[in-house]
């Protein structure tokens, strides 16, 4: 059978830990759950560590000290599900802003026919994807709760990033993604600079850049109604300046298996 891991970075999220890991524990197909905690100050990673003590070894938890950065975080997570020999990996946020749920629809999008008829879901829903992104603006704008300003500024930096890397993918900052291991595998995550938004876009144009296909899955999202948001000026700055470096970076690179 196919192993799933679904890779949530926390940094004070005492309020959601429970509800989420409980939430991807209890879908059908099975998702394992890796927390990757950045030293939270709130008690995030003892209430991991209570909940591993009861899910017969379906919750990992990596502790880092002090923030690091998502795309750390990220780099680390991949490494650890690929050594521990999962074969789906997913990135999801803590806040309950990607629906659960949808972790099946993004595994479809990346599964193939005999994937899909393994975990008795319709073959025909196979996308085959090498990687494939929950999207907020693949079928107009689905987002919840967010202030018209920021919708604006999500919705046109997937504009600049296409209109600077020549990438057709929708929502490139998305943070809600499937990778199947072998795009993992080929990527130099070493490689891989970018900490914030940023990073959610050099890890698809790379794999876009390799050759992998990109399957966009349309989702709702939904602004978290429990803890404080991570957003930050910089974290803006270094995508908008971010992409130029990478498109200019890429023109001197090969991208070859």
């Amino acid at each position: 059978m196919n192993k799933r891991i679904v890779i949530i970075p926390t940094y004070n999220e005492i309020e959601n830990i429970e509800a989420i890991l409980l939430k991807v524990l209890s879908l059908d197909p099975v998702f394992d759950v890796l927390i990757v905690d950045d030293g939270s100050p709130d008690g995030t990673a003892q209430e991991v560590k209570r909940l591993q003590k009861v899910n017969e070894g379906r919750i990992h938890l990596l502790e880092r000290k002090g923030k690091l950065g998502l795309g750390t975080a990220y780099i680390e997570g991949f490494q650890i599900a690929l050594d521990k020999g999962y074969d789906f990996i997913f990135e999801m946020d803590a806040d309950f802003s990607h629906n659960p749920d949808d972790l099946i629809r993004l595994f479809k999008a990346c599964a193939t026919p005999a994937e899909l008829k393994e975990e008795n879901l319709p073959e025909e829903e196979a996308g085959n994807g090498d990687m494939s992104i929950g999207s907020r603006y693949i079928n107009g704008v689905n987002v919840v709760n967010w202030p018209m300003s920021r919708v604006l500024m999500s919705y046109f930096a997937g504009f600049y990033v296409r209109f600077i890397t020549g990438m057709k993918v929708q929502d490139a900052t998305a943070g809600f993604v499937c990778y199947r291991r072998n795009t993992l595998e080929t990527l130099p995550l070493d490689q891989i600079k970018f900490i914030g938004y940023a990073f959610q876009v050099e890890m698809k144009f790379t794999t876009w850049k390799y050759g992998f296909k990109l399957v966009e899955v349309p989702i709702i999202f939904t602004d978290r109604t429990k803890g404080t948001s991570k957003m930050s000026a910089n974290i803006f700055k270094e995508a908008i300046f971010g992409v130029i470096q990478m498109k200019v970076n890429s023109l001197f690179k090969r991208y070859q298996a």
